[in-house]
């Protein structure tokens, strides 16, 4: 697999100084989540890089084997109890190298934040957590902490955690589990439920929105 991942990048100002890496979920591509940055406002913070990347292409057992882009293999609706863990890892590795270009590009590693999308969100939990880059913070979005048992925590980041109490495809009570789980490691998460499913919303993007305004306010005021 190639170390290097395709991306779209996205400044909000020149010379950026912040940097946001945002995973797709399942099936999808870096473009799914570009639209989003239409409706958020940082015109109050520094310049940030959007990096959205396109997973690589692997056959997904649990829709037949077809090549799609994803960040793991999923066999079958049991994905908190059979993890395609080595597929886990290496788009962990992946995310790293992505970190590890934004920290040649100029930015400070504490300034990096790593986001994403049910699966998408899932490899920003397990590389946040996993890093030797103390990251900024994460933003998980309707998803889960994958390999929990296996999990070796290095760092304790700030996370906006968001999910849908209808979620057909990662239960409500999945997530809750994750949530508790970070609590055991003395991991506070900002806990954000909405009345929805396997999606987003624009009340869900207005409060992403203060969260990712104020912690970057708290990191350029240290």
């Amino acid at each position: 697999m190639s170390s290097i991942l395709e991306t779209i990048e996205i400044e909000t100002k020149p010379d950026p100084q912040i940097a946001v890496i945002w995973l797709h979920g399942l099936g999808a591509d870096g473009n799914d989540f570009v639209p989003v940055l239409n409706v958020m406002d940082f015109t109050r913070v520094p310049g940030i890089r959007f990096v959205f990347p396109h997973a690589p292409k692997r056959p997904i057992t649990i829709n037949g084997g077809m090549v799609m882009r994803g960040w793991y293999d999923i066999t079958d609706m049991s994905i908190a109890t059979r993890q395609d863990t080595q597929g886990v890892k290496e788009s962990a590795e992946l995310l790293n190298r992505l970190i590890e270009q934004q920290i040649a590009a100029g930015i400070d590693n504490k300034k990096i934040f790593l986001a994403g999308f049910s699966q998408g969100g899932a490899i920003a939990l397990y590389t946040g957590l996993t890093t030797d880059h103390h990251v900024a913070g994460i933003i998980a979005l309707s998803t889960y902490v994958p390999l929990a048992d296996r999990v070796e925590i290095k760092n304790h980041p700030e996370i906006f955690y968001a999910h849908g109490e209808y979620d057909p495809v990662i239960p409500l009570e999945l997530a809750k589990k994750s949530h508790d789980w970070l609590l055991s490691h003395n991991i506070i998460p900002a806990w954000h439920q909405y009345r929805f499913q396997h999606e987003v919303s624009m009340e869900e993007i207005a409060e992403l929105n203060q969260w990712l305004i104020s912690r970057i306010h708290d990191i350029e005021n240290k």
